[in-house]
């Protein structure tokens, strides 16, 4: 099979784009490695590897185009014993569209595909019979179902809630050669059972392994070369090929309501229904860029830790201090590595950055009895449980936040979780499936930024009266 077939980029090579430059001129490379892999791998039997495509990236980043090329190379360069059929399931009428658009733009931009295809109302069809490109609403798959096609796109399913048209479409599986392919930019459900929620974990558990999993987002980045990139530049892989470049995003900053904005150009999730946090609060209270806040002198610094087992969840740690008016976040860190984790490496960690930030007490919840307190305290930082429960303690922090006395870090995975939190029943929690580590960390020390001088007050109170009992009785405590 491998044989018999040109690759993507040999058949790229010889288009053009549709203002006449030779197409692969107009490819980066990320692009082309991401045509290669998802098409033209093989196993050893010379069968695809890959049968799945999840490719996400951020509006204006070619996915639609790149959903496109991959049909037409399917369609008349992919050389198998069945038909050449492919099948394009866009959102909705606008979005199919566009890509019909884009396909038929395509043909009159290249004579040598346009010599071999007739043009039809919903699609491109062969002229010799053998396969066509059917580019359709996802509402209206008709003639698609039960049949067998080389290869089945999908065009932005961010507002899907259910596996139903997956299910309908679900590739014939006599088949070795079909391929899906599903492009778009972030779920607006970001729950279990929602597809793209699904097929995330999935690419990230990176258990099938026929699945190709390219993800480009403020917050997670499967590309080495752009994973450590500012969140901008890691969810927009193609913005050196927008004529205003970073313009363009600080003009969308300006224009859409910030919740959109993230979803369209920094490919992360919607705020669930029932989202405890206002959007648009969270993300004007974080500074853009600012990671951490070193350590000043002068400076009453306070800390909340919230700590795991190691093996699911992240152990957090979250220092903040009261300035004026604000509460203003200085670090906010977890362990080294993913989950699973040996936790008192994680110790060992925070309590180098407590003592770089001058701090001898941390706040923390009873998880695992005192197991964490011992540890914490073996290494000269006394631990105080917390007064407040999960809920209270957002319950302390969102009134701060309301009031534009909160400046946070502009960590995405913070971000995320503050957005997801919900209110369930009487409860301030995460959702099935999703976390609160940093969200509640961060929450914390700010609630505890607001308490600092009250709580300093306190502890020197309890000191000058221990003085005084001693003064009185020098042996009582003993």
């Amino acid at each position: 099979m491998r044989q018999d077939n040109p690759s993507p980029l040999e058949f790229f090579s010889r288009l053009r784009w549709l203002d006449g430059r030779d197409l692969l001129d107009t490819m980066e490379e990320y692009r082309r490695e991401l045509h290669m892999q998802a098409l033209y791998t093989f196993r050893g039997d010379g069968s695809p590897l890959y049968n799945f495509v999840l490719s996400g990236r951020a509006k204006k980043n070619w996915k639609t185009t790149d959903l496109v090329l991959a049909a037409f190379y399917r369609n008349l360069v992919w050389h198998s014993a069945h038909n050449n059929d492919c099948y394009i399931l866009a959102n909705d009428e606008g979005q199919a569209g566009d890509d019909l658009t884009i396909a038929k733009k395509l043909v009159e931009a290249n004579p040598i595909i346009k010599r071999d295809v007739n043009v039809l109302v919903k699609g491109i069809k062969r002229k010799d019979g053998a396969g066509a490109i059917m580019i359709l609403p996802a509402g209206d798959p008709t003639g698609a179902h039960g049949k067998t096609a080389s290869f089945i796109g999908f065009d932005e399913i961010h507002g899907y809630k259910t596996h139903d048209l997956f299910e309908a479409l679900a590739p014939d599986p006599t088949r070795q050669d079909t391929i899906t392919w599903i492009t778009s930019y972030d779920t607006i459900y970001n729950s279990p059972g929602v597809p793209l929620y699904d097929f995330k974990q999935a690419g990230k558990a990176g258990n099938d392994p026929r699945m190709l999993f390219s993800w480009y987002s403020g917050e997670y980045c499967t590309d080495p070369r752009f994973a450590e990139l500012p969140s901008d530049e890691r969810a927009n892989p193609s913005m050196a090929s927008w004529p205003e470049g970073p313009a363009y995003l600080a003009q969308q900053r300006r224009r859409l309501p910030s919740h959109k904005f993230r979803r369209l150009h920094l490919n992360l999730p919607g705020a669930p229904d029932g989202a405890f946090l206002d959007n648009d609060i969270v993300v004007n209270s974080t500074i853009s860029g600012l990671r951490h806040i070193p350590y000043e002198p002068g400076h009453n610094y306070v800390a909340f830790v919230d700590m795991s087992g190691g093996s699911s969840d992240d152990a957090v740690l979250a220092i903040a201090h009261k300035e004026d008016r604000y509460r203003r976040l200085d670090l906010c860190i977890s362990q080294d590595g993913k989950p699973p984790f040996n936790p008192r490496n994680a110790v060992r960690k925070f309590v180098r950055a407590l003592q770089d930030y001058h701090i001898d007490e941390v706040t923390g919840d009873n998880y695992a009895g005192l197991t964490f307190k011992s540890d914490f305290e073996l290494a000269g930082i006394s631990y105080r449980s917390s007064d407040k429960n999960k809920t209270e303690i957002y319950e302390a922090f969102e009134p701060h936040l309301n009031g534009g006395d909160v400046e946070l870090l502009d960590l995405p995975k913070l971000q995320e979780q503050l957005l997801t939190l919900v209110v369930r029943g009487a409860k301030i929690d995460h959702r099935p499936g999703d976390h609160d580590d940093w969200a509640n960390a961060a929450a914390g020390a700010i609630a505890l930024a607001n308490e600092e001088k009250a709580y300093h007050v306190r502890k020197w109170d309890e000191v000058e009266k221990r003085q005084h009992r001693e003064m009185a009785d020098p042996l009582a405590d003993f």
